[in-house]
């Protein structure tokens, strides 16, 4: 797909909703979830692959583990871009089937890839400097899960933890208000990439309250996810997947360009 696409002078309308949306959001993710679990379960049982292929390489070095995990969420909007076109296709009464995530992938939507190599450089930069402050700032050394919750979450020496949390938000909140929705943006409609992160950014101005809530379920639901040992990202990450393109589209005015 050509990334050469027709420029639009006025601006995408966006909405102002109320902050429970966020639960409606949710329950829709969930149907859309259990209308194609085929499609869901591929993308849940891929990223959780991924998350304990993580897990596997470096339970040792939980100084680059604990990096790898939060700049996890930076790129898992761009791996949900298959769950986005499936949910338009439920939406419109279509077959909501792996063909439908295929057609996206096959594209290869510039706009889309280049997006996905943005949020990648940003993820590595965060494992980066996550790894740089854990490994600077702890010791001695922290190599294992226990470490790093001994040693940094339970310190009796409080500000360190605060510290690193505080530079991944930094990090992290300006990728969210950039990509929330952004992305099925991007997947939806023939717009740039610029319009679409300048409608994200105006999306999150105008509703900060509600999609501060949003970001606090998705950040939450993964951690939990995380803490199965990856198996509650297999049904986590679908059905929030499937949620942000009903966010998109609470948020966004659907009008003609």
């Amino acid at each position: 797909m050509s990334d050469i696409l027709p420029v639009h002078h006025r601006p995408l309308r966006v909405r102002k909703v109320h902050s429970l949306r966020t639960f409606i959001w949710l329950a829709k993710g969930a149907r859309d979830f259990a209308r194609a679990p085929l499609v869901g379960l591929s993308h849940g049982l891929v990223m959780a692959g991924f998350g304990a292929l993580m897990l596997w390489l470096a339970w040792d070095r939980f100084w680059v583990l604990a990096g790898a995990m939060s700049g996890f969420l930076m790129v898992a909007p761009i791996l949900a871009t298959g769950l986005y076109a499936v949910s338009r296709a439920l939406l419109r009464g279509e077959a909501a089937s792996l063909s439908a995530v295929w057609q996206v992938w096959a594209s290869l939507d510039r706009r889309l890839v280049r997006f996905g190599i943005l949020l990648m450089a940003l993820g590595t930069g965060w494992v980066i400097t996550s790894a740089a402050l854990i490994t600077l700032g702890v010791s001695p050394s922290v190599t294992t899960p226990a470490d790093f919750l001994t040693r940094v979450v339970l310190a009796p020496e409080p500000g360190f933890f605060e510290i690193w949390l505080l530079v991944g938000g930094l990090m992290a909140a300006p990728v969210f208000a950039s990509s929330v929705v952004a992305i099925p943006l991007l997947v939806d409609r023939p717009v740039a990439v610029q319009a679409a992160v300048l409608t994200s950014w105006r999306a999150v101005m105008a509703n900060p309250i509600c999609l501060s809530l949003w970001a606090l379920i998705v950040m939450t639901l993964t951690l939990l996810s995380l803490g199965t040992w990856m198996i509650g990202l297999i049904v986590v990450m679908p059905v929030l997947g499937h949620a942000t393109w009903h966010a998109y589209r609470d948020l966004v005015v659907q009008e003609a360009l």
